[in-house]
């Protein structure tokens, strides 16, 4: 005999309910702003406004491109992109298939816009300037 006993296998998998539960529970509490993007008619996905605001006493700025790359921001080299600016220099945001958008600051931390982006950059740089980012 093997030694599992049919109590023991069903308090694995009771633990192991319990865990997925716990960790699922987890990951909504983590995700507290609605990250969807909004759409524009026929389903496609909307590229977001301009914007210049002085957010925490750091200026920033964000406006559509159309060159596509590292600078625009649309991975996979779309014919439309975004840049995004914090006091002039440029911070490379990448949007993700599902609409969200991170930046080099904001890696693991996606948001629903660039403007939203560009905030939680500069909050996350706690007064620090951003050094531009040498690509190539």
């Amino acid at each position: 005999m093997s030694g599992i006993t049919r109590r023991r296998a069903l308090g694995a998998a009771a633990g192991a309910a319990a865990g997925l539960a716990a960790a699922g529970a987890a990951h909504a509490a983590i995700r507290t702003t609605d990250p969807r993007p909004q759409h524009a008619p026929g389903g496609a996905t909307a590229v977001p406004g301009s914007f210049d605001e002085v957010y925490q006493g750091r200026r920033i700025q964000g406006h559509p491109t159309h060159h596509g790359g590292h600078g625009g921001g649309w991975h996979g080299g779309h014919d439309a992109g975004y840049t995004v600016r914090v006091d002039g220099e440029e911070l490379h945001v990448m949007r993700n298939a599902d609409g969200t958008w991170i930046s080099v600051v904001n890696h693991y931390e996606p948001r629903a816009t660039p403007r939203a982006l560009a905030r939680a950059a500069v909050t996350e740089l706690q007064g620090a300037a951003l050094v531009p980012l040498a690509l190539g």
